[in-house]
């Protein structure tokens, strides 16, 4: 796996979502033979609620260890549902993503947490790059596409790998007591936690 998915991935999952990475999108060509459209480097989908570092059942104290990052741009009462491009490059996106093709085919895997039909969220996100429509269980799903890169600030449709690092180094100094049992074994975020372990500081250049 790409070094960048990796720390994608371990990013979002931190803050509460369930991910697929590097997802093949295949289609059948006129000629009847199947072809490779696209591959979608992160599809994530976060449930309403608030994420702690440990169980809830500890009591007021796990209050103080809420993961929360405001880049995200969570919403209560919203499933966020993202379609995500990760570069070590410049955070842009691949025109393969936006092809109806390929969000179907994606979607289609968490059609059942919408309450209106399917092609509707694909021509909202193809149109503007964001879905807003009600959800099946009550509330809304957010559906975004998020670009993973180099970028100068993080918004609703692109989040700085350079911001991904510092938040990941920061959730492992705030909660060091609590991830000092855990197991880190995807490599990004055991690099992380292997300098940071070791005293070494991560800061970006002006």
């Amino acid at each position: 796996m790409d070094i960048a998915v990796n720390l994608v991935e371990s990013y979002l999952r931190l803050n509460g979502y369930l991910t697929l990475s590097e997802m093949e999108v295949q289609k059948k060509t006129k000629s009847g033979i199947y072809e490779t459209l696209t591959d979608v480097d992160i599809v994530a989908l976060r449930f309403p609620g608030q994420i702690y570092a440990t169980d809830p059942h500890d009591g007021d104290d796990c209050r103080m260890l809420l993961i929360n990052d405001d880049v995200l741009q969570l919403e209560s009462e919203t499933i966020d549902v993202i379609v995500g491009e990760v570069k070590q490059g410049d955070a842009v996106f691949n025109p393969g993503l936006t092809r109806h093709e390929v969000l179907h085919t994606v979607l289609h895997r968490v059609e059942w947490i919408y309450a209106t039909q399917l092609d509707e969220v694909i021509g909202q996100v193809t149109e503007s790059g964001v879905s807003l429509v009600p959800a099946r269980s009550g509330g809304l799903v957010r559906t975004r596409l998020v670009a993973f890169g180099r970028a100068d600030a993080s918004n609703l449709n692109t989040v700085s790998l350079s911001h991904i690092v510092e938040a990941m180094v920061r959730f492992m100094d705030e909660f060091a007591d609590v991830l000092r049992p855990a197991q880190f074994k995807e490599p990004a975020q055991a690099f992380l936690r292997l300098l940071a372990k070791t005293g070494f500081s991560v800061t970006k250049e002006d």
